[in-house]
């Protein structure tokens, strides 16, 4: 009986809503798209559905670089896609317009309402949620734990999980095969969540030794093979940037963000906890001392000054950098091995500039420094392969935008500046920037570490983000953790190839595609889930 009155209700609400949704979606379709009255110079490909615009070719894209591509070749490089229910998005690929836009980040151009709302239900309030002062205030209290200092610290982290790994790796040449099959995905999976655990809060996962927690669990059910991800999770995602009550409806991916946030936020209280007592009995200067990420965030709850956090705050913290460490570097990391095995000369040349590390491993300096031809296969990796695609916010006021190159609008007129107004939907997208010819040359589509052992082309001097990459982002919200995120990926890849050798399971022209998990991750196509087999051996 109490089942039956609990779908009643829940039908209910989900008509009541539903019929919310039409009655709006009728009112923004006969508003037609007033929201870029001011923009409807610009050139953009033709809208092909009413509904949707282009949503949901760029949701089903395997490479959303492609579409962008295509689109700034035949409109320039500031031009407007429709979006759903007759809306459209400014899209921009002008350099001088994208330091601009990343410059104003937080203040001017913010997070859309959908984006927070789904930001603050998966990991909390913390900052990636954070906008204005409250993120300034928020990044101020973290920043000291990503010092140079700092990571220097932690190197020997990321360098003792690499050794485990190669420890579990070993073992399965002791029957004397010459090569084995490796799901390489799930060790990378498993190294980054180690060594963030133990680098960022004190605590070993102990993944690697294949023991089970419900952080993992939840991290590892996005990559399988979703079911009945039907109509409900298309919509959610294709229309919630108007409507974000659609968040509310109950799909089976929604229910996996939400047994994320409760594996993350029943981990973060309990490394809180932990640390708290640890404190107990510390003189103040052994407090002060401590700028370890859980040492900050042990202090700014109790701090009386402006880098006090909230106790929701910092869990949020602690929701984020798990996800955020675990995430990108595993993503990073899968790609670099599978680029590698397309080219072994490639993977040879590495190998040989590692080899001098025979005995000792390179310190945090070397790796910084001293290992070009690692720096260039990493920066070609976040080029090639930015772990998030583009970038998207709303003009939270009105605003000029500069271009370095005029803009031709559909009746020719020439500009050189731009009116945003206020509510305006603006993407930057960074694949498409990354490996835009333009910018790169003709061969910008091609992974060649190479590119990175001399000066960069004059054509990238303008893109102001790390080493002209926008995988970072750039500006008030750049990426906080990049110089932690590096370091593990130079120390782990120095292990991996010094120690093996790599290549495709079916060759070379092995296809890879993408798998829909928390960020698109890499998988071999015809593979159940986001698994990557790689034919792994001893190296010549």
């Amino acid at each position: 009986m109490a089942t039956t009155l609990q779908q009643i209700i829940t039908d209910s609400v989900f008509t009541l809503a539903l019929l919310w949704i039409v009655t709006k979606i009728i009112q923004r379709i006969r508003g037609g798209s007033s929201g870029t009255s001011s923009l409807a110079k610009l050139q953009g490909p033709r809208r092909e559905s009413l509904v949707f615009g282009f949503s949901k070719q760029l949701r089903e894209a395997e490479n959303r670089g492609v579409l962008y591509e295509e689109w700034a070749s035949q409109h320039g490089a500031a031009f407007l896609i429709p979006s759903a229910l007759n809306r459209s998005r400014l899209v921009i690929c002008d350099p001088k317009a994208i330091t601009h836009f990343f410059a104003r980040e937080t203040f001017t151009y913010v997070q859309l309402k959908f984006s927070r709302v789904f930001i603050e239900r998966m990991i909390g309030k913390g900052i990636l949620w954070a906008e204005g002062e409250s993120h300034k205030r928020q990044r101020k209290a973290l920043s000291p734990a990503f010092s140079n200092a700092q990571i220097r610290k932690l190197t020997n982290i990321f360098y003792d999980s690499g050794y485990k790994l190669k420890m579990y790796w070993d073992a399965k040449f002791e029957s004397g095969d010459n090569d084995v099959i490796i799901e390489v995905q799930h060790w990378m999976n498993r190294i980054s969540l180690d060594s963030v655990g133990i680098a960022g809060f004190g605590h070993d996962f102990g993944t690697l030794d294949g023991k089970r927690t419900p952080v993992m669990d939840a991290f590892n059910s996005f990559s399988e093979d979703v079911p009945n991800e039907g109509v409900l999770t298309k919509l959610t995602f294709l229309l919630g940037p108007l409507f974000p009550v659609l968040l509310n409806v109950p799909t089976p991916r929604g229910k996996l963000f939400k047994d994320l946030r409760i594996a993350l936020t029943r981990i973060a209280d309990g490394l809180l906890e932990r640390s708290r007592k640890e404190k107990q009995g510390l003189v103040t200067e052994e407090i002060q001392a401590d700028k370890s990420i859980i040492g900050l965030l042990v202090r700014a709850e109790s701090s009386d000054t402006e880098l006090y956090l909230s106790q929701e705050e910092i869990i949020a913290q602690v929701n984020v950098l798990l996800l955020a460490g675990y995430e990108t570097t595993s993503i990073s990391l899968t790609w670099a091995l599978i680029e590698l095995c397309k080219n072994q000369e490639i993977q040879q040349k590495l190998r040989d500039e590692l080899r001098q590390f025979s005995s000792l491993d390179p310190t945090w300096d070397q790796l910084t420094s001293s290992l070009p031809y690692l720096d260039a296969v990493l920066h070609e990796t976040l080029r090639v392969h930015p772990p998030v695609s583009e970038i998207t916010r709303v003009a939270g006021e009105d605003d000029i935008m500069p271009f370095g190159a005029p803009l031709t609008t559909r009746d020719g007129q020439t500009l050189t500046s731009l009116a945003v107004p206020k509510g305006t939907i603006v993407s930057v997208p960074i694949v498409f920037v990354n490996q835009s010819e333009t910018f790169w040359g003709p061969d910008a589509k091609k992974f060649i570490p190479e590119r990175w052992l001399s000066e960069p082309p004059e054509t990238v001097k303008d893109l102001i983000g790390h080493r002209h990459l926008y995988t970072f982002s750039d500006g008030p919200r750049m990426c906080l953790g990049r110089g932690f995120a590096m370091a593990e990926f130079k120390a782990v890849l120095s292990i991996l190839i010094r120690n093996y050798a790599f290549e495709l399971p079916e060759g070379p022209t092995t296809e890879i595609s993408t798998h829909p998990s928390i960020l698109p991750r890499p998988r071999v196509a015809g593979e159940e889930g986001a698994r990557v087999p790689l034919r792994v051996r001893r190296p010549d």
